[in-house]
């Protein structure tokens, strides 16, 4: 990973997403009531399943769960380099990432990245097993560089909505 991919999650910008009027959203003066970054991480460390949306040549959208990991500070898969998402990002790099959960929601979007460090390769592996008792073997490794996160609670969505933009 790249001293600026871990500068830019080290220390996002907080802010209201876009949302329409209607839905309620209170403004946040200066990242005010906004969710800390530690919200997405410990939910994303948590997780079990992920949802990798891709899409193809063609603008086709293909949504499939994932089993991944969140380590130093990113999101990280690994397919079968045959697999349609692999296919896909190959063409389109950009995909969106997001939990199962819709009480405490975490999206997130970005690029995938292969992972060619071996070094990386076998502290993720490692990890990778810990959480799942399986290898991240048979195709590569993904990075998902993260340009923006979503991340609400449910229960207080109008004042906990949150966006985060990566900075560097």
């Amino acid at each position: 990973m790249s001293p600026n991919s871990l500068r830019s999650l080290a220390n996002p910008r907080a802010d209201r997403p876009s949302i329409p009027v209607s839905y309620g959203i209170q403004p946040a003066p200066s990242g005010e009531g906004t969710l800390p970054w530690s919200f997405v991480g410990e939910r994303m460390q948590a997780a079990r399943n992920y949802w990798v949306v891709s899409s193809s040549r063609e603008g086709r959208p293909h949504a499939v769960p994932v089993w991944g990991i969140w380590a130093e500070g990113t999101f990280f898969f690994a397919t079968d380099a045959a697999s349609r998402k692999a296919r896909n990002v190959h063409l389109n790099p950009q995909v969106v990432v997001h939990l199962e959960s819709g009480d405490e929601v975490v999206i997130l979007e970005g690029r995938v990245e292969v992972v060619d460090d071996k070094s990386l390769q076998a502290r993720l592996d490692a990890i990778y097993f810990a959480k799942y008792a399986f290898h991240m073997e048979g195709g590569p490794i993904y990075r998902v560089q993260v340009d923006k996160a979503l991340a609400w609670r449910e229960r207080d969505f109008p004042s906990s909505a949150t966006r985060f933009r990566m900075q560097g």
